[in-house]
């Protein structure tokens, strides 16, 4: 069934400011790692516990944020965890030991957690399948924007600022941004799931019960899921240790990485409406991205000459991850799409909570128990995620013929 008929630019700017404050959030670590660890002494372990302390509060509301959105709709949910999240992330501007900061970094979190899944809840009741790929897209490039603003130019800021003073700056623009919201964007009429707490479980309980989200949710814990935890904080360690770059310089490999990445964004905003109607549709882009992502990841860790580059294409390919949402979403109704959305982000997130502490810890482990250095260490804690990275996507390519096209009662 067709949506109400929205003008999407009428909403657009809005949800993308949300959506680029919560990824530059997500990634800002990356390059104010060394002064966190300088200023509070952590241990590799510690930082990733925390940085990770995002996802793990991100994860844990993803279902009752998809039953919220599903029952109230984004207009009215997103403004509300959006003005926490400038809470959190003043407070994490204030605190002054690593436990305000793990608090802080939770409520940012919390706050952040529906940035993407309130735009693609609008867009799901508003817009019809064929186009909803390609809106999508355009809802990322506001996240590639946020990576990018996560790099070079919070690395610029530091040198006139302490992070600290970013953090400030931040907080007052989300503030700004859930007051947007709330004033621009119309309710979703169509359609609202109604019924109390028991029917909005039941609806859980139908999306992880099915086939269709086991077949999506691995590639999406493990491929997306390490993607995030890399980009948001172990790039530039890896970049600094094992590539012997400056901080300035991984911060630009980085920035680049987040072009691609935009670039990829762009790529399925532009494309992803015309390739679908000539039979390339948003599960053969999924699939080709994923291909990219995961070659790129091993030509990094086996350090293939030319990482800079490789760096690029792995940003690229993870641009596909958005056509998750959208190939999920061909099994489910409408009504249902908060709660699909969240459940498979809820994967992404967790698996990247993993990742990022993960990584910190076995490369710990290995300097600990082998006496290696710092680089032998992370080596060898990449080379574990590119394995598991690895069988994910097999697992993809296991189930492409049984999942081959959309549930019929997805179309009714």
């Amino acid at each position: 069934m067709s949506a109400r008929p929205v003008p999407f630019l009428h909403v657009y700017f809005a949800f993308a400011a949300g959506y680029l404050f919560s990824y530059l959030l997500r990634t800002v670590n990356a390059v104010i790692s060394p002064e966190l660890t300088r200023d509070l002494g952590l241990s590799s372990g510690s930082l990733g516990l925390l940085t990770s302390a995002y996802f793990v509060a991100f994860a844990a509301m993803q279902i009752p944020a998809g039953m919220l959105l599903d029952r109230y709709g984004p207009r009215r949910v997103e403004p509300v965890l959006l003005a926490l999240g400038g809470a959190g992330t003043l407070a994490f501007a204030l605190a002054d030991g690593v436990t305000g900061l793990l608090v802080a970094r939770a409520l940012i979190g919390l706050g952040v957690a529906v940035c993407l899944m309130a735009p693609l809840k609008a867009i799901s009741a508003w817009y019809p399948p064929e186009k909803q790929a390609s809106l999508a897209g355009w809802i990322m490039v506001a996240g590639g924007v946020g990576a990018l603003a996560a790099t070079t130019p919070v690395e610029f800021a530091l040198r006139f600022m302490s992070w600290r003073g970013v953090f400030v700056a931040l907080s007052v623009f989300a503030f700004a941004v859930a007051a947007w919201i709330w004033w621009r964007v119309p309710d979703t009429a169509h359609p609202v799931a109604s019924g109390g707490f028991a029917a909005q479980w039941a609806g859980v309980r139908t999306v992880f019960g099915d086939p269709r989200f086991w077949w999506i949710a691995p590639l999406g814990a493990f491929g997306m899921g390490s993607f995030m935890a890399i980009q948001g904080l172990w790039s530039v360690p890896w970049m600094m240790e094992v590539e012997g770059r400056t901080r300035a310089e991984a911060a630009g490999v980085l920035l680049a990485m987040g072009v691609l990445t935009l670039a990829g964004y762009l790529g399925l905003g532009l494309f992803a409406t015309r390739l679908s109607a000539r039979g390339f549709g948003p599960r053969h882009m999924y699939l080709a991205g994923w291909a990219l992502n995961l070659a790129a990841l091993a030509a990094i860790v086996l350090r293939v000459p030319g990482a800079p580059l490789w760096w690029c294409v792995y940003g690229f390919g993870a641009a596909a991850n958005i056509l998750a949402f959208t190939v999920l979403n061909e099994g489910f109704p409408s009504a249902l799409a908060g709660r699909s959305n969240t459940a498979v982000n809820l994967t992404m997130f967790a698996g990247s909570f993993a990742a990022q502490w993960g990584i910190g810890v076995l490369a710990d482990a290995l300097r600990a128990t082998m006496a290696l250095s710092t680089a032998d260490g992370l080596r060898g804690a990449f080379v574990i995620v590119l394995v598991m990275v690895a069988v994910a996507f097999a697992w993809f390519l296991a189930g492409w013929r049984r999942h081959a096209a959309p549930p019929a009662a997805a179309s009714t």
